[in-house]
């Protein structure tokens, strides 16, 4: 893998039907500045709409995944409430836009602040044993405003939020996975890989589907199980209509796997 330079990138590689995205400024611990995050919604805002393309993995070059946002550069963008994610683009941190598609995400050694919240936005995390968390933001004079403050709540329950948003403390991969905000660990060096696996195992099964289970349970977190019930039954009913389904009940029939076509 290429090093980028002092400014950071954002890379992706498609391969198969997964598309790799990776975080590239190591020098710097792979912190953000404004212009990768622009980079970040580009290659979310592609993972999204091409149709050729069903899962996508989020990773960091280097040693570590991502010590956060490199604060003094967005400093102006801070003070101006522009989060540039709102305007019809796919926000990787799931606050704006979503992406349509299911995101697995690998995490390694300094996991802090947006690193977090990016890996909350997504759908699977496989965390490296040497990771190293924290959600520092009030250590430095602001809150976080990437979605941390929802989804802990959501993914570890009331208690464990506070406790690790309001002290700051830095936690590792075993607590993380304790209180739900990974789904796996594994030896470090391997975690790229396995969320490769991971998606490529979602990736056998039929990208329509596999879409509307995701927006489904969206459904149910913004709107209520009653909207989520409701549109259960629509959905079905469409998606029984397409080819992949007409493929999921003739590889059923002839015991084999699906070959799916996203039509």
């Amino acid at each position: 893998m290429v090093n980028a330079s002092a400014e950071g990138r954002i890379t992706t590689e498609v391969r198969d039907r997964i598309l790799l995205i990776g975080i590239d400024r190591p020098a710097k611990m792979n912190g953000f500045t404004p212009e990768m995050m622009d980079e970040l919604v580009a290659a979310y805002t592609r993972l999204d709409e091409d149709d050729d393309i069903w899962c996508g993995v989020l990773f960091g070059h280097g040693a570590h995944f991502t010590a956060g946002l490199d604060l003094p550069r967005w400093r102006e963008r801070m003070q101006s409430g522009d989060r540039r994610r709102g305007t019809g683009a796919v926000d990787p941190t799931a606050l704006g836009r979503k992406c349509r598609k299911p995101v697995v995400t690998a995490v390694q050694g300094v996991t802090y602040t947006l690193g977090i919240e990016l890996m909350l936005a997504g759908d699977i995390v496989v965390a490296a044993d040497d990771c190293r968390f924290s959600q520092l933001e009030p250590h430095r004079g602001i809150h976080a405003a990437g979605g941390a403050t929802i989804r802990f709540v959501q993914r570890g329950g009331w208690g464990n939020a506070m406790y690790h948003l309001l002290t700051s403390d830095v936690f590792d991969s075993a607590e993380a996975m304790r209180i739900g905000l990974v789904q796996e660990v594994v030896p470090s060096g391997t975690q790229l890989e396995r969320a490769v696996e991971l998606a490529g195992l979602i990736c056998e099964g039929a990208p329509l589907a596999v879409q509307a289970t995701k927006a489904s349970s969206l459904r149910y977190l913004e709107e209520g199980e009653a909207a989520a019930i409701a549109a259960l039954g629509p959905t079905q009913a469409e998606l029984a209509a397409t080819e992949d389904a007409a493929e999921g009940v003739a590889s059923f029939v002839e015991r084999r796997k699906g070959n799916f076509t996203g039509h």
